[in-house]
């Protein structure tokens, strides 16, 4: 590959650590595990502060840059784009700056069944596996004409437009659920100090301030104003985390914590498979997931759309709303700020492990919005859910064009990706 390609190994671990994380947006530092097949992961960013960012400005990703995983899960291989930058990398991935082939043609190469285990055969180790830099270097690349590669690269803008389109839409659902709640405008009070009995502390067998911030008290408050305020649990015909899986070669696809994203639920050749007895928790379609455990993912939901049954794990609760109360609603209301601030309220532990357990979930105050405003919403998040499967098609049949022109011609790879444009 060293004839297409120039290689940037990324900075020694010590060098930037996660003690060094800042709130601020602007320089995003890309860690191993973001780096998916085919994209960068966009739902657990973290941040670098301005200093670290130009002290380790050697190296900073250019749009364009292709990141290969090279310690732990080996070979994930994604696309830098525009909205990536300015970002630096982790030691757990190399930047390969193509030279004369297009870079989105070598992310569908290196992520193809040929691409992937060309790139594990060369794995050094045996408990931390990894790559070196020679081993990118020197691995075999099959080099496709500029037809093949310009249409491949269609492809995957595409399958990229496809990705704003479902993120629009799925910021359009929560904007239209806080307009018609009218929470788009509203300030909670921040008193300097605030009171509460005993008696409500023994009541909520809480004794953390955390736990009494006045905004929480405001903004269920503000939710029964409206006259459609409900507790949660009362809505629900299942409020129940899974259990540690029985994982096993066959079986049904398990769902844990990394899975359950932001309104998304990953669900692909990546799950692993367990076995599962006729009295177990299932997850369906119409069930909405909640994450109960870990700093930035706690609380986090998403509705499973998805036809095939899957198990939850121990840190995932599966809530199956009642008639009245839609699942894609429920999953965009605990996802805004009147889902969130409640999931602050309700978690317990240190920082170390938090947990959100199903009774604190079934005490959230919800708003039971009327049909029509929760049918928008659902549609909001099919469309948004629509377009993820045709980003997610559009990927995988870049993918296999390049196996096609390996396996057959590259004329019949032109044939196929016709069917995608």
């Amino acid at each position: 590959m060293s004839s297409v390609a120039d290689f940037v190994i990324g900075p020694f671990g010590s060098a930037f650590t996660v003690e060094n994380y800042c709130d601020d947006p602007t320089y995003r530092y890309i860690r191993g595990k973001d780096v998916k097949p085919m994209s960068i992961a966009e739902d657990d960013n973290v941040y670098m502060p301005k200093a670290d960012y130009y002290r380790l400005a050697k190296y900073a990703l250019k749009a364009g840059d292709v990141l290969v995983s090279v310690v732990g899960t080996i070979g994930n291989s994604a696309l830098i784009e525009p909205q990536h930058v300015p970002a630096i990398f982790s030691c757990k991935s190399t930047a390969v700056r193509t030279r004369s082939v297009d870079p989105r043609y070598l992310i569908a190469f290196l992520n193809s069944r040929y691409g992937r285990t060309l790139l594990i055969r060369k794995e050094r180790g045996a408990v931390q596996k990894g790559l070196n830099l020679d081993d990118l270097r020197t691995l075999t690349f099959y080099v496709a004409g500029s037809d093949l590669q310009r249409r491949i690269a269609t492809t995957h803008t595409l399958a990229g437009q496809a990705k704003v389109g479902s993120k629009v839409a799925l910021e359009a659902a929560e904007s239209s659920l806080l307009k018609a709640l009218g929470l788009q405008h509203w300030k909670a009070p921040e008193p300097l100090s605030y009171v509460r009995n005993s008696s409500e502390a023994f009541a909520s067998g809480r004794l953390d301030a955390q736990h009494f911030q006045p905004r929480f008290r405001a903004l269920t408050d503000f939710i029964d104003a409206s006259g459609q305020g409900g507790r949660l649990a009362d809505w629900l015909s299942e409020n129940q985390r899974g259990k540690q899986p029985e994982y096993a070669e066959d079986g049904l696809p398990v769902i844990n914590s990394k899975h359950v994203l932001r309104g998304e639920v990953c669900l692909n050749d990546e799950n692993r498979k367990a076995s599962f007895g006729e009295d177990d928790l299932m997850i369906r379609h119409g069930d909405v997931l909640m994450n109960g455990t870990g700093v930035g993912t706690i609380g986090r939901s998403a509705p499973y759309l998805h036809t095939k049954n899957a198990i939850p794990d121990n840190h995932v609760t599966v809530l199956r709303p009642k008639k009245g109360l839609d699942a894609v609603y429920l999953s965009v209301f605990l996802n805004s700020m009147a889902g969130q601030w409640q999931v602050e309220q309700r978690l317990r532990g240190s920082s170390g492990q938090i947990e959100l357990y199903p009774n604190d979930i079934g005490k959230f105050r919800i708003w039971i919005a009327p049909v029509a405003v929760q049918d928008e919403i659902r549609e909001s998040v099919e469309t948004s859910h629509r377009l993820r499967l045709q980003a997610a098609e559009l990927l995988e049949a870049a993918k296999r064009a390049v196996e096609i022109a390996i396996e057959d011609s590259e004329t019949a790879a032109l044939a196929y990706l016709k069917e995608f444009q």
